[in-house]
């Protein structure tokens, strides 16, 4: 994931564990896209303040991803979720062609247990 994304997914996440100066900060370079010196004026300090303030917040985020990994997690769930929807489309899809059949089964079965599983964790 690109940098800039991966701090505003991060941010999304964990944004409220942050100070709200650290917020604030990251909110101006990454969803509004202004420059050190463009935040360091708008705050009245100076851009190398702005920059450490940034990059203290930044590795915030990224500990507490590893350590809490809810992003990790969220993918694996939308994932898992993508793959539950194409085993119903592949039963349905089956099912109107056939009717009842063995693949039908094999389908339910997985569907079940990615949904058991995703449950569990």
């Amino acid at each position: 994931m690109a940098k800039n994304l991966e701090i505003t997914v991060l941010l999304d996440f964990y944004g409220d564990m942050l100070t709200p100066k650290q917020r604030e900060f990251l909110d101006y370079y990454y969803n509004q896209d202004l420059s050190l010196s463009e935040i360091a004026a708008n705050v009245g300090i100076t851009r190398q303040g702005v920059r450490d303030a940034i990059k203290r917040a930044e590795c915030q985020l990224i500990e507490m991803e590893e350590r809490l990994g809810l992003v990790r997690r969220f993918k694996e769930v939308e994932k898992g979720l993508a793959e539950i929807i194409d085993c119903a489309s592949r039963i349905s899809a089956e099912n109107r062609k056939t009717g009842l059949s063995r693949e039908i089964s094999d389908l339910t079965v997985r569907i079940k247990s990615i949904a058991l599983s995703l449950s569990e964790e």
